[in-house]
């Protein structure tokens, strides 16, 4: 049983949401932040960079899961080595030490990136198929999404090399409701063609948390990576109808009703026990 989680990223968006679910449940935690904001609710916060290991190893202090959260969430406002190098480093100093440490349970925040549609160079990018499931063919082109492809591998090899259980968790487009998910459906209801390479798909912060937690009961040793979201879309129109419009290439594989999300969830569900709750309707 799980009694104390280093939380790293913990004063980030999904961050404190996992701080406040682990209180909820009476979990104990560690957190590493870059700088620490007075407020977190943790046992023990330092103050850090993940891919230190130095600051790893203070954090885990006493730990026995970690959740790792701490990235560059998006390629747009570094440049690609700086992306790339700092988002792998992180994940691999922070399953190293962990393991090393004796942690057998880990989560790590993987990305709806890693199917490359959000920042490929191609003008109209559309997946081979839908329901869109951990098989897809990837069209990475950017250095986010690589480095999100290359903490998946680095996960899978921390499995085996320390026996670990690690989940790699495909987040889409992550918010509160009044923080940016109500901007964001409102956006998107008025242009629907600038939700296409996100397939409309999102899920709400308190949701991603509780992912997160759940992904430290799957037993080990192994590695999974499951897609989470919600269980429809966040533009009015019907699924098919934008699917038709926006990725005519795409093969619909059995029917999206309605505005069913056009992702496949099951893993999730199958491994977790998860299904979102908190929807924008």
């Amino acid at each position: 049983m799980v009694t104390r989680v280093l939380v790293t990223g913990a004063a980030g968006r999904i961050g404190r949401p996992v701080l406040a679910l682990l209180a909820e449940r009476g979990i104990e935690a560690n957190a590493l932040v870059l700088q620490d904001p007075g407020d977190l609710a943790a046992r023990l916060v330092v103050a850090g960079d993940a891919a230190d290991a130095t600051a790893v190893r203070a954090a885990l202090d006493g730990a026995d899961a970690v959740i790792h959260l701490a990235a560059i969430p998006t390629p747009e406002h570094h440049a690609p080595l700086e992306v790339f190098a700092a988002n792998t480093q992180a994940t691999f100093t922070v399953l190293e030490e962990a393991g090393r440490a004796g942690v057998r349970q880990a989560a790590l925040a993987s990305s709806w990136g890693v199917t490359g549609l959000p920042w490929t160079g191609a003008a109209t990018p559309s997946p081979a198929y839908v329901p869109v499931d951990e098989a897809l063919p990837s069209q990475v082109a950017d250095a986010y999404g690589l480095a999100k492809q290359t903490d998946e591998l680095t996960a899978a090899m921390m499995a085996r090399r320390h026996a670990m259980s690690v989940v790699c968790l495909r987040y889409p487009f992550v918010g509160g409701f009044e923080e940016r998910l109500g901007a964001h459906a409102a956006r998107l209801a008025r242009d629907p063609a600038a939700g296409a390479r996100d397939l409309w798909t999102y899920l709400e912060v308190h949701d991603a948390a509780r992912a997160a937690v759940l992904a430290l009961e799957v037993p080990g040793p192994g590695a999974h990576a499951v897609h989470v979201c919600a269980p429809r879309i966040i533009v009015p129109q019907p699924t098919e109808e934008l699917l038709r419009r926006h990725h005519p290439t795409t093969r619909i594989r059995r029917p999206l009703p309605g505005r069913a999300a056009p992702v496949d969830t099951s893993a999730a569900h199958r491994l977790l026990g998860f299904t979102a709750h908190n929807t924008v309707d």
